[in-house]
């Protein structure tokens, strides 16, 4: 993937100050740029990075003109005449840009450490990516578990309709027989059912701060998106709770890019439930959607090279542009230059890395067995249930049988 990739773009004026007017063209946002393009030759009047920039406001140009203003440096930058309107494009330029000062803070901190730590980060964020996978099977292992329990009692209930069955076959005349019309079963006493378990709370998969849309761009708003095992919530910057998709909810997830996705609730006779999300940490998110709605989610032709890819492109853009100044000009920096260098890098693991290294890939090791024998109970409670069904099916027919002859 590139940097050139194009996440969002709306037509716009840019003041040129050089020729003191304004100019019409495309405002292009990419992972780690913000760029204009003029309508009439294509030219690129502006470029910069997030990384560069200080300050992003909505401000009135002339007292007239309502106009977006981009401070870079000592520079600013004018724009005017934004569609769908200011406040969509304010929104979706800030989320990126806050994003992208926090990447930056966290990889300057990264730029301190030797190759240890940078092993360990790795490492971690596999630790990771297995505890929510384990998380996701566990909340399916308990699914598996409430529908034997669900199961078992059909089969319960199916002995005491077989019973009463029986009995109403029962000729008159046979002694043992007791017909329920002349002697009635004594209602037994209800039993007051067993206070249900305190549920445990749910398990937070991630949580990404998000732009969302519902229909036009026109109420584009900042929000946030929690993914939870058993499905999705969006809640608003004042913790108001927008949308919430169980996971049988869900009838489709789009990607549209890498940083875009959109969420559809089908419905019969009434209007379908759709949103659209943007994020500069979506690349995080489409892979624990893929795994959790991996029959629902569909990726277009943008997000094609994606698709299974389980990493982070987010990550790579702002480590190749903003997050490190001068690092594509002088890859030395980050890789050595030479074989002096990357010997030395080599010897930055410590023996206490070697140790939290070693300490890491046992709990990765020991994650591994514990999926693994979840898999294996998962696949024993799968066979339990086809046959439980099976059963039930059997059972069912047998009694309506039974019973189109009494009747």
């Amino acid at each position: 993937m590139s940097e050139d990739i194009r996440i969002h773009s709306w037509p716009c004026s840019y003041y040129l100050d050089s020729s003191k007017q304004w100019i019409p063209g495309k405002l292009s946002l990419t992972p780690v740029s913000i760029r204009f393009t003029a309508d009439k030759n294509g030219e690129l009047l502006a470029d910069f990075r997030l990384s560069g920039i200080s300050e992003i406001k909505k401000e009135f140009s002339h007292f007239v003109f309502s106009s977006l203003t981009i401070l870079e440096k000592s520079s600013k930058h004018w724009f005017s005449s934004l569609h769908p309107n200011r406040n969509v494009v304010f929104n979706i330029l800030e989320h990126f840009w806050r994003e992208q000062l926090l990447s930056e803070a966290g990889a300057g901190a990264a730029l301190e450490y030797g190759k240890g730590k940078e092993l360990t980060g790795m490492l971690e964020g596999s630790q990771k990516r297995l505890q929510d996978t384990a998380q996701v099977l566990h909340s399916q292992g308990e699914q598996f578990d409430s529908i034997m329990r669900g199961l078992h009692k059909i089969e319960g209930d199916m002995d005491v309709a077989d019973r009463l069955l029986t009995e109403l076959e029962s000729p008159s005349w046979w002694p043992f027989s007791i017909k329920l019309w002349k002697n009635p079963l004594e209602a037994k006493p209800k039993e007051n059912p067993a206070p249900p378990d305190p549920k445990i709370q749910e398990g937070i998969l991630l949580r990404i701060p998000v732009i969302i849309t519902h229909g036009p761009d026109s109420n584009a708003k900042p929000a946030k998106l929690t993914v939870f095992p058993s499905g999705l919530e969006i809640r608003d910057c004042n913790s108001q709770l927008l949308q919430r998709f169980q996971s049988r909810d869900v009838d489709e997830i789009r990607v549209h890019t890498p940083y875009e996705i959109s969420i559809r609730q089908r419905f019969i006779g009434k209007p379908d439930i759709s949103c659209r999300l943007l994020a500069a940490r979506m690349p995080e998110a489409i892979p624990i959607l893929e795994m959790q709605f991996s029959r629902k989610i569909q990726f277009l032709e943008d997000a094609l090279g994606f698709a299974g890819a389980g990493k982070s492109p987010q990550g790579d853009f702002w480590r190749a542009g903003g997050g490190f100044p001068g690092a594509a000009a002088n890859p030395g920096i980050l890789a050595g230059s030479s074989e002096g260098q990357e010997q030395q890098q080599l010897t930055k693991v410590s023996q206490e890395e070697v140790k939290e290294i070693r300490e890491i890939l046992q709990q990765l090791k020991g994650l591994a067995l514990e999926t693994e024998a979840e898999l294996e109970r998962q696949d024993e409670a799968l066979d339990s249930i086809g046959s439980s069904v099976d059963r039930a099916t059997l059972g069912i027919e047998r009694q309506n049988r039974r019973m189109r002859r009494l009747t």
